[in-house]
């Protein structure tokens, strides 16, 4: 969620900090701010509640400068969208603060520092972290060091922090503790950040902090100082990720972008996965962990969970494995019955989602570890921790509203779902071949099915005004009406709802009237025929319906208030969620751009989600 950046170098660092802050706006943010020891060994900040790039007109305008320097943008958790809840946060002048995370406790530190004479000027509990900092570092003279070893003590919750201080003005402190932080190793400058796309425009040669780590950053040399405070020796890996993907090119916004580039995202993620169904791509211990379970259990947030309601027709039906799916917030509160030959799959697009994470730690606790993350980031904190991983070729995603890692997040899980047939002997060879001339032809269709955009386009002129819509489908189409329903809600502000088709009898259709737009997920080879009867329904009652179907003998009935978007067809039924997730994508674009909204930085949301 909030992004953080921060180095010490030879030259000035805050157009570095700027553009890595400005690399991470895809995160979601609604305020930013950075601040600098300058020349005159003087702690500043400037703050802004505005974009990155106007805070970069006011430090240019105001000729802001500095050696050493900490960035933030910030996702409001304690306290409004205002200029003095903006990080980063000061104490008397002499410390400063960035901070992703929450601490839990802030509200009794507080009270214990105002006692202390500490004044608060923001609603954040990021300032008592400030407070704290400074107590341990100038009232009781210890280094900035040891005070941060000793306030990590003190605080409760995740939390990753970068601090300076104007009494130690050659080095950075900062720390990860259940939130990602990453180090970036320059020549003669160190940089850190929550993600590694802010350090490639200055370097690619980095350190994955781990959970607990402490870290001083100066201008030559770093240290790492592990959760015991023992000094430990990590050494730098070159990023194989490349910034290129975070520019726009010829598309309006990054959302436009990443739906185009799905057909090349789906041929990269299956030339990597191969045509063997080949369970080494899960890792080495994977065809001993595959051999052994019997059941599976999907735990992921929003999108990901939506491509685990999909995965889970697909498990029962190709695999016939018990499949059970839940959102991450929700099980990692629950009581987990433990069984060993579970196989447990964790999705996520960041790697980073703080609930997913901590439901894979949780069952590791258990002594559970057949784990398997399926990501989109192959640095990530969810592929170091599982056991098995597997990473999605879908490249840079910048959009808030997930649409190619959700493709390639469909077609690993399909992948899946037969390779472990195959490993279970449920997969006959006839079957398995006419798959892979399926997953062959896929791209080329969604390259066709991204053809029917101008239709999209009209219907969106007919939503833009509507402040509700609901999206119906049956069986593997209800969790891509979900799907759907969400890019909708994310992007457009309209209310969006989805549903089994089954169930409009049992609620829904009390809300049907000719103000009411559905739109209808109808693929020929998925209960057609029961879905037109639910279409019949909603007609009777006077919806406006749009129907996505690639029956072209659809014998609809004649009603001015229907309109029937044809999907191309001829493929396996497996492969036609993967195709109809893709005019709900453009709808829901198209949609917020007709409405006029930020698309690619939808309001109050955040791309990766490093809080609970």
């Amino acid at each position: 969620m909030c992004g953080i950046v921060g180095g010490v170098s030879e030259r000035n660092v805050v157009s570095v900090i700027l553009e890595g802050l400005h690399r991470l706006e895809y995160r979601g943010y609604d305020s930013v701010g950075i601040a600098v020891i300058d020349e005159t060994q003087n702690l500043i900040r400037m703050r802004s509640v505005n974009r990155v790039t106007t805070l970069m007109e006011d430090c240019k305008s105001h000729n802001f400068k500095g050696n050493i320097g900490i960035g933030h943008t910030r996702w409001a958790t304690h306290g409004g969208v205002t200029k003095h809840n903006a990080h980063p946060h000061f104490s008397h002048n002499t410390v400063a603060v960035v901070h992703n995370g929450i601490i839990e406790n802030y509200s009794q530190k507080k009270i214990e520092l105002k006692a202390l004479g500490y004044e608060f000027v923001s609603e954040t509990d990021t300032e008592v972290i400030a407070h704290l900092v400074h107590f341990h570092h100038i009232k009781k003279h210890k280094s900035l060091l040891q005070s941060i070893q000793d306030i990590t003590k003190e605080l409760v919750g995740g939390y990753a922090l970068g601090v300076i201080s104007q009494t130690s003005p050659n080095e950075i402190i900062c720390i990860s503790n259940k939130a990602p932080l990453t180090l970036g190793v320059g020549i003669n400058e160190m940089y850190f950040a929550s993600d590694v796309m802010a350090l490639l425009p200055v370097t690619n040669k980095i350190i994955h902090l781990e959970d607990g780590d402490i870290a001083v950053l100066k201008l030559n040399e770093y240290s790492i100082y592990n959760h015991t405070g023992e000094k430990i020796k990590r050494s730098p890996v070159t990023s194989s990720l490349s910034a290129l993907g975070a520019e726009l090119g010829k598309y309006r916004h990054f959302m436009q972008k990443e739906i185009f580039e799905q057909p090349l995202a789906i041929s990269d993620t299956l030339q990597y996965l191969g045509t063997t169904f080949d369970a080494d791509k899960f890792g080495a211990k994977a065809i001993d962990i595959f051999k052994q379970i019997n059941c599976i259990q999907i735990i992921a947030c929003g999108t990901s969970y939506n491509a685990g309601m999909v995965a889970k027709y697909w498990f029962e039906e190709i695999v016939n494995f018990p499949c059970s799916v839940d959102i991450a917030s929700e099980y990692r509160y629950k009581n987990v019955i433990v069984n060993h030959n579970q196989l447990f799959i964790f999705i996520s697009q960041s790697g980073e989602t703080a609930d997913t994470l901590a439901c894979i730690k949780h069952i590791h606790e258990l002594n559970l570890h057949n784990t398997l993350a399926i990501c989109n980031v192959a640095e990530s904190s969810i592929t170091r921790l599982s056991t098995l991983n597997i990473i999605t070729k879908a490249g840079v995603e910048i959009g808030v509203a997930s649409t190619k890692a959700f493709s390639t997040q469909l077609i690993t899980l399909l992948y899946l779902s037969c390779t472990l047939a195959k490993i279970h002997n449920k997969l006959s060879k006839d079957t398995e071949e006419e798959l892979v001339n399926q997953f062959n032809t896929l791209p080329a269709i969604i390259t066709k099915t991204l053809s029917i955009e101008t239709e999209m386009k009209r219907i969106a002129q007919d939503l833009k005004h509507k402040e509700h819509l609901l999206l119906i489908g049956r069986n593997v189409m209800y969790p891509i009406a979900l799907e759907g329903a969400l890019k909708i809600k994310e992007i457009s502000y309209i209310h969006a709802e989805s549903y089994a088709s089954g169930e409009l009898k049992h609620g829904p259709l009390s809300l049907i009237d000719k103000n009411m737009p559905i739109i209808c997920l109808a693929p020929s080879k998925i209960l057609y025929d029961k879905t037109m009867s639910n279409i019949e329904e909603v007609l009777a009652r006077h919806g406006i319906v749009y129907i996505l179907t690639d029956n072209p003998t659809h014998n609809l009935p004649d009603c001015h208030m229907n309109t029937v978007i044809d999907i191309p067809s001829n493929t396996s039924k497996y492969l036609l969620p993967i195709i109809y997730v893709v005019p709900l994508q453009l709808l829901a674009y198209h949609t917020a751009l007709a409405k006029g909204t930020d698309v690619d930085k939808p309001r109050n949301l955040a791309k990766s989600v490093t809080v609970e």
